[in-house]
């Protein structure tokens, strides 16, 4: 479902694939993530995505104008998961509800694997 805001010129209908990417872009700048993840339900096999995919590791559920994300990262090694988690919620939160006027109700974070960065 399309996110959809009224005002006194129109209608605006946002996809949620564009959500996707603008947080997708906004989860890899932050500190402790190596980028999204793909998880493969036939193997359960784990694959980093190229910055060109990362809509594929998130999921975008828009409910009466408030947002749901799911967020599937690896995360870097030697790092609290903790810490990487609050930082990737406040930002995207922050600049998402900036970005679309809509509500952020509820981000999940999937950690499917951990990568050592050079």
């Amino acid at each position: 479902m399309k996110g959809r805001i009224n005002n006194k010129l129109g209608e605006i209908r946002i996809n949620p694939e564009v959500i996707a990417k603008y947080a997708g872009i906004t989860a890899v700048e932050c500190f402790g993530i190596v980028g999204m993840a793909a998880v493969s339900m036939k193997d359960g096999l784990v694959k980093l995505l190229k910055r060109e995919s990362l809509t594929h590791g998130i999921n975008v559920d828009i409910e009466e104008n408030h947002i749901i994300l799911d967020f599937h990262v690896i995360v870097a090694y030697g790092v609290s998961i903790s810490a990487v988690a609050d930082n990737l919620i406040e930002n995207v939160k922050y600049k998402v509800e900036e970005f679309t006027g809509m509500e952020v109700d509820k981000i999940n974070i999937f950690v499917e694997g951990v990568r050592v960065i050079d």
